[in-house]
């Protein structure tokens, strides 16, 4: 899946408290926010929606678009 990077303002002074205490019980700052976006996904979203995403995510993607002819042709 290909993964998007998103900014999101908060105090510093709070941040660094936050990364401070997370660290002292050796937690992942960014595994912990990919857990939090996860389950905002899984409340927001409808069910019918994350099936679809699912279902596109299990697909390879040489089978999710037909291929093009190549150009040129190259007959005998």
């Amino acid at each position: 899946m290909k993964q998007a990077t998103f900014t999101v303002k908060y105090d510093e002074e709070k941040l660094n408290a936050i990364r401070q205490y997370m660290g002292k019980k050796n937690v992942d700052f960014e595994g912990e926010l990919a857990e939090v976006m996860g389950k905002m996904y899984e409340k927001y979203v409808p069910q019918a929606v994350r099936e679809y995403i699912d279902s596109r995510e299990e697909t390879p993607p040489a089978a999710r678009r037909p291929a093009r002819p190549q150009a040129g042709g190259g007959g005998i």
